[in-house]
């Protein structure tokens, strides 16, 4: 998976999973089959219409009116569900802008329409293609609408959580901390961590920098030490609160 850079409500800047190009398609996939069992459906509801009702129109109207759920499929889902299919809730995807940030009706719209080309047309060649082709593994839709699918799958290591051993004489060093929301914390750990095991010091300088300035601090600190300290004080007043 590639790796995309976005921004936490508190302006941290960290990383999110781009989902790979198999992921995607086992997403469409299991939409795919949704929407099939319910045109079978569909089929056998108005297959015992057409025996209680004489007019053939008016079953053939029936039958277009309820599938309209069908074309508006991923329009409707990706605007009730925050940018999620029931394929995507299987894969732990979600669609959000390049920023990181929720996407608006208005990216859905060209979502669902460039699905014509990316899909239907070509029967998914083009949108395979261009997924194949480009670095966070877009479609001509998500070119278009200026999105990404990224993974919302959370590992189960304590390590990956937002706990911290504090013990019992802990003296804090930076009050600000409460500024910083649980989410914040736990993506500044995870890019810490991530930092540590791949001795990548420009990313930890730069998370370091990142949360000095949300947080309003100075210290003398080595970044290592920063950090860590950091997420012990927050854990410290989160649990005294």
């Amino acid at each position: 998976m590639t790796n995309l850079a976005i921004n936490t409500t508190q302006n941290v800047n960290l990383n999110y999973k781009v989902v790979s190009i198999g992921e995607r398609i086992l997403g469409f996939l299991v939409d795919l089959f949704v929407l099939f069992v319910y045109m079978y459906v569909i089929e056998l509801v108005t297959d015992a219409m057409g025996e209680a009702i004489s007019d053939n129109w008016t079953v053939f109207g029936l039958q277009q009116l309820l599938l309209l759920p069908v074309f508006f499929y991923s329009l409707y889902m990706h605007l009730l569900f925050d940018g999620r299919t029931l394929g995507k809730m299987v894969m732990k995807t979600r669609v959000v802008k390049l920023d990181g940030s929720p996407a608006q009706w208005s990216t859905y719209l060209i979502l669902w329409m460039m699905r014509l080309v990316d899909i239907w047309i070509f029967l998914g060649s083009i949108g395979l293609l261009a997924i194949v082709f480009s670095d966070r593994h877009q479609r001509l839709g998500d070119h278009a609408a200026g999105t990404v699918v990224i993974s919302n799958k959370k590992k189960t290591k304590i390590s990956h959580t937002i706990l911290e051993e504090v013990n019992d004489d802990y003296v804090p060093k930076f009050s600000t901390v409460t500024i910083l929301t649980d989410k914040d914390v736990r993506l500044i750990k995870e890019t810490f961590l991530i930092a540590l095991k791949s001795s990548d010091y420009k990313t930890l300088r730069m998370l370091r920098e990142k949360v000095e300035a949300t947080i309003s601090t100075t210290s003398d600190l080595y970044d290592k030490q920063y950090i860590d300290t950091v997420l012990k004080d927050y854990n410290y007043y989160t649990q005294k609160s």
